[in-house]
């Protein structure tokens, strides 16, 4: 799902959820971001290329859109996803709770615990059919961030998702993305366009 649900009933404003030194260290705002940093522009994100990361794009089969950005590296995958936010609340805490619910549906199982970027979600949700044994979880990290007028939501697997090493490495690529949010009003919670870079010269490869 590219949207995140709106829920029905009254919305509660909620504190942002964000790394004190978010601004200087990222994820950042555009902004934020050093102009002069040979960025490959992704419409909404902006991605720093690196030895060893792989970019991929999530298309969303019936309207062609890119819903997500997929990073590989470091023997993980990083997908992260940027979406509206309101200036001064915001969406982590409560979008949080909605992850929850929606893997517990699925029979899987979460675990909050105190992250580098602030709360995170550590869950185990169940391998669909045909991707592998029946029966079998596979290990996820649900990491969010708050920023201006904006909110970028990580989801982090494979190595990086239980080794140390790992996590710092996807960690800190994951600092680094630049959120790109523009001008145009967009309802909170509204996936920000993503698109194809304008150019492959540049782009990361494996």
């Amino acid at each position: 799902m590219s949207d995140i649900e709106n829920t029905e009933g009254a919305v509660v404003d909620q504190p942002k959820s964000a790394p004190d030194d978010r601004a200087s260290a990222g994820p950042f705002d555009e902004s934020e971001a050093n102009p002069v940093r040979p960025y490959v522009d992704l419409g909404g994100v902006k991605v720093l290329p690196r030895e060893g990361l792989h970019l991929r794009l999530e298309v969303e089969e019936g309207t062609k859109r890119v819903v997500a950005i997929g990073l590989d590296y470091a023997n993980s995958t990083l997908q992260v996803q940027p979406f509206a936010a309101p200036r001064s609340s915001g969406l982590w805490h409560e979008i949080r709770s909605q992850i929850a619910e929606q893997i517990a549906r699925q029979g899987g199982t979460t675990t909050v615990r105190e992250g580098t970027f602030g709360p995170e979600l550590l869950a185990q949700i169940p391998v669909a059919a045909g991707e592998g044994q029946q029966g079998q979880m596979r290990l996820a990290r649900f990491i969010g961030v708050d920023g201006p007028r904006w909110f970028l939501r990580g989801v982090i697997a494979g190595q990086a998702a239980v080794d140390p090493a790992a996590a710092s490495q996807v960690e800190d690529l994951f600092r680094s993305i630049v959120v790109v949010r523009g001008a145009t009003p967009m309802p909170p919670r509204d996936l920000i366009p993503l698109r194809m870079p304008a150019s492959s010269a540049g782009a990361p490869t494996a």
